[in-house]
């Protein structure tokens, strides 16, 4: 019995089961989460539930309202475009396009910016000077308007969308873990570390990071929110994804024509998006009061 209750003790005040106990405390934090969770079902195995093929055309149905209404269709739940293009199925596969993409670009965003902040976090004087001065340049430039700029010169297109946005997404996470690895450095349980011996590998692993993951968390997701809005922009501007491209930015681009005729066309694609963006700033929302006790 002894070793049971300390065990549960341990358990129980172990950070990651108060943070976990922290974030389910709020319920909009839960809700994000089943939402997200349930966008990234959908970013799996959304060619196998999506009825029909995103680019399937029928004139036999054109601009075919949604079920709920008198002239609607079950087998069209959200209706179809002006080309008869079934607008549930092409909300299934843009999952892929826009939340899908927007993941990969941020795991790769982060893969170079963790590099780059960690290795320019540990140094000092000159370098790490220029560094941020060069960083802070570069942040007051908005991510849209970079990924604007480097898509205009590469061409549109998903694959020049990947890359423009993954160039904006860059600086920001090189300088939240430079920032957070040059504050950490400055501490003295550092210093205590490197008295006991530790090289400076063994610092930033295992004295520095333990303290800057957090950090990095509150940073993903807060990019994740941004990448999507970046995607959908540019396809919106018609500098990301091509037609008949189920992108969502793309979609409502598309629907404009018909705006006034089948205003369904552009609203559900842009309900889609408000959705994505509102489940994962409430995720980053409940990270951040979930992480911020343990940090402190």
């Amino acid at each position: 019995m002894p070793r049971i209750k300390i065990y549960q003790e341990d358990h129980i005040a172990s950070p990651l089961w108060r943070m976990w106990k922290t974030f389910s405390a709020n319920p909009f934090a839960v809700i994000g989460l089943w939402a997200v969770i349930f966008l990234l079902i959908l970013t799996i195995f959304a060619p196998i539930i999506a009825p029909y093929s995103a680019e399937m055309q029928d004139q036999q149905v054109l601009l075919l309202p949604p079920s709920w209404d008198p002239a609607g269709s079950v087998e069209h739940f959200l209706g179809t475009d002006d080309l008869g293009r079934d607008i549930f199925s092409r909300i299934l596969h843009g999952v892929q396009l826009t939340f899908g993409m927007s993941l990969l670009i941020v795991a790769a965003s982060l893969f170079f910016g963790f590099i780059i902040g960690s290795l320019s976090g540990m140094m000092r004087g000159i370098k790490s000077s220029i560094l941020g001065h060069l960083l802070d340049a570069l942040l007051s430039i908005p991510s849209l308007l970079m990924a604007i700029l480097v898509v205009a010169v590469m061409g549109p297109g998903l694959n020049n969308v990947f890359w423009g946005v993954g160039i904006a997404m860059v600086p920001q996470f090189v300088r939240v873990i430079h920032q957070a690895v040059h504050e950490e450095l400055q501490k003295q349980y550092v210093t205590a570390a490197k008295l006991d011996g530790a090289n400076s590998l063994q610092v930033f692993w295992y004295v520095i990071m333990p303290n800057v993951w957090d950090v990095v968390i509150i940073q993903v997701t807060m990019a994740i929110s941004a990448a999507i809005l970046d995607i959908a922009a540019l396809g919106f501007l018609n500098l990301g994804a091509q037609a008949p491209s189920p992108e969502w930015g793309a979609m409502v681009a598309q629907g404009l024509d018909n705006l006034l005729l089948a205003p369904w066309t552009v609203s559900i694609p842009g309900i889609a998006i408000l959705f994505t963006v509102l489940s994962v700033n409430l995720v980053g929302d409940g990270l951040r009061s979930a992480l911020a006790p343990i940090r402190n």
